[in-house]
Parts: C-alpha cells; structure tokens; sequence
C-alpha cells in the first residue's frame, strides 16, 4: 500500500454506504445508490506463476508478464493469503480499487477461515481495505475497516489518518480532529495532519465558537511505548523516497532564498561602489547555482571595475555558453578585450551587440573608441615594423 499520508478531502457526504457486514465478512462497496453489489470480477488468469492471455492460453504468443511480487512474503499470512494481499497491493497502486477491496475481503476471510491470528497482519488487511473503501468515497465502511483494524493493534498510525480523514468527509470534525491530533503524537512529521488540523479548527471555530475545545471527545494520550514501536518500524521504500523528495525540496528552497539574498545583497553592493564585496557575493551564488547567467554577467562588471579584465572575459564567456544572445555578456567581453587591448576582438563584440539590437547607444560610442584605438593600434604596430 502506498504512504499513509493521502491528501485529506475536503467537507461533504461520504459516498454511498455499502451493506452492513461484521467485521472479516465479505463486504463489497457499491457502485451506485440501486442497493446492488458490485458484481465480483475475475483476477487474471495464473498458471504456474503467470498470466495468461484470454486470447492464448498460458500466455504462448504474447510476452510473459512477471507476477513475481504475488509470492513475495507478507507476515505471518500463509501463502495463499499472502498472495491476495499482494495482488490487492498491485491493484491498489495501479487505481483499481474495487478489484483491490475485493482481494483483501478475500485475505480477511481467508484468515478467518484457516484460523490466522496474527493482529498485526488482520490490521495491515483492514488498514489497506480501508483505503479502498475511502478512495471509493465510502466513508462509512472505510471508519468500520479502521475501527477493527485499531482494535487489533492500538494507534497504528494509517488507521488512524484514514479515519480521520473519513471523519472529515462525513463532516465529522471532531472526530477527525481528535484522530489527526492522535496521530501528531505517534509521528509529528505528518504534515498531511498539521494541515488538516490547522483546517478543522477554523471549521469548528466557526461551528462551536470560542468554546469549540470543550466539546471535543477527549483526545487519548499515546503510550510512549507506542511511539517507540512506530520508531522502530523498518521504513518502507515508497515512505523513504517521499521523505527524500520532501527533504530535497526543502533544500531546494533553503538554496534558492540564499541565492535570492546574496544576489540582492551584491546588487547592492554594485550600487555602492563596493564591487571587491560584491564579487564575493556573486561568487557565492555561483557556488549554489552555476547555471545562472546573470549572476556571471552581473560578476563581469565587478572584475571590469577591479580592472581584473582577463577574469571578466572569463565570466562572459560561461553567460554566453549558457545564453549565446546574451548582450550584456558580449557588451561586457568587449569592454574586457578593451582591457587587454585586444581591440579587434573588441570591435567585433560591440557589433555582435548592435546586430541584436542597433538602439544600443553605449555600444555604438564603445565601438567609435575601440574603432578608432584600433586605427591607432595598427598604425603603431605599421611604424614599428622594420622595413625591409
């Protein structure tokens, strides 16, 4: 099953409720409000392990689907229920989720029937039908599903969201905040119930006013040893990457308000005539992101100042391999070969500029210089030639 942090719904009716059947029976949700169950549809065909096509029987003819994941263990569920638990997994991450209900009613009952008694499987099983069930918008069974699956094995943390969340479609507030503010105890880093939480209180806010904290049913104080229990829980693979992700995200967001800060910081700087500081600063944007443009170009000016041209044609240089019709960049190379008298070079980066756009007016007086500097050049270089 996937993480426990689905995204909360919003106010509204639960969906149709399905037929009332004790827990461990073989429930199935409705498709419509006629009162007809869901008829039941088959899995795919398995022989020895994999699929076959309804059109070539074993699978001959069309590629071998690997079922490989059916077999894998789960628990202390014999085989057989082991592999609709896993089936109803496979099910459930590809969105269907009527044929996903229907394989982990057939685990349930399963267990019932081979006298299975193992709570923390029973409640994984009851845990993931309830999903199906809220996914499905039956709320009502999706509440009954947690109910028995916490039953089995106290503050078990996706129980508790999922409730909590069927709570909240049903407009059960306080039910559901109490279950999200039980949930905050076992794991503060769900941030799905911070945001729910923060949401319910504005409803019941509005709803029971100032007074809206006395009419809760009491929130139940979680074990430590429940807490350590969920600690010590081995994380699953799809919950470490959605971690990861959140975790670089959040990098990303730190990097980029530095960035943001140091730049503002060094245009500053530029404005006041600090450009040693400024360059630093600049430099210091580049080490979080060297793919800016603007932040080389805007580096180039500092080491025109500073009189480093050598450097300041460097960093024009990396703006024009990242942006090949960058004016500022060529305007800012010419006025680097300017510096090291490297005219011809010069000349022909102002036209560069004037080319992609002739209202330039600094480049048309920088190329009358650096025009006539070459003239002078040459001329220079002319009486200095030995005649021969």
């Amino acid at each position: 099953m996937g993480n426990a942090q689905e995204k909360p719904p919003g106010g509204g009716g639960g969906g149709a409720k399905s037929d009332q059947a004790t827990p461990g029976s073989g429930r199935q949700s409705r498709t419509g409000g006629s009162g007809a169950q869901r008829p039941q549809e088959k899995g795919p065909v398995v022989t020895n392990g994999t699929q076959g096509d309804k059109g070539h029987p074993g699978g001959q003819g069309s590629p071998a689907v690997d079922t490989s994941y059916l077999d894998a263990p789960a628990g202390a569920l014999p085989p057989h229920l082991a592999r609709h638990k896993n089936e109803g997994n496979h099910l459930f991450k590809q969105g269907q989720f009527g044929e996903a209900l229907q394989k982990y009613t057939q685990a349930i009952d399963g267990c019932a029937d081979a006298g299975v008694e193992s709570p923390e499987d029973l409640c994984i099983l009851y845990s993931n039908r309830a999903a199906c069930y809220l996914k499905d918008g039956n709320s009502a069974d999706c509440i009954q599903d947690c109910t028995r699956a916490l039953e089995l094995q106290p503050y078990s943390l996706k129980p508790l969201l999922r409730r909590a969340m069927a709570y909240e479609t049903l407009e059960r507030y306080r039910k559901a905040y109490v279950d999200y503010k039980t949930a905050l105890q076992i794991d503060t880093g769900v941030q799905a119930a911070h945001d729910s939480v923060h949401r319910i209180t504005k409803m019941l806010i509005e709803q029971d006013g100032p007074e809206w904290r006395e009419k809760l049913p009491e929130i139940p104080l979680v074990p430590l040893s429940a807490k350590q229990h969920h600690k010590e829980k081995p994380v699953s693979a799809e919950l470490s990457q959605a971690r990861a992700a959140r975790a670089a995200q959040e990098e990303a967001r730190k990097q980029e308000a530095r960035f943001t800060a140091l730049k503002h910081e060094g245009n500053d700087l530029v404005k006041r005539s600090q450009f040693q500081k400024a360059l630093e600063k600049y430099s210091e944007c580049l080490a979080l992101k060297p793919s800016e443009c603007s932040v080389y170009t805007n580096r180039a000016i500092c080491f025109l100042k500073l009189n480093r041209y050598e450097e300041a044609k460097q960093d024009c240089d990396s703006a024009l391999q990242l942006e090949p019709t960058n004016k500022k960049a060529f305007y800012r190379r010419a006025l680097a070969y300017k510096g090291l008298q490297d005219y011809l070079s010069a000349s022909s980066d102002l036209q560069e500029v004037l080319q992609l756009d002739p209202n330039v007016h600094e480049a048309e007086q920088e190329l009358e210089t650096v025009t006539v500097l070459l003239r002078q050049s040459l001329m220079d270089s002319t009486a200095h030639t030995p005649r021969v």
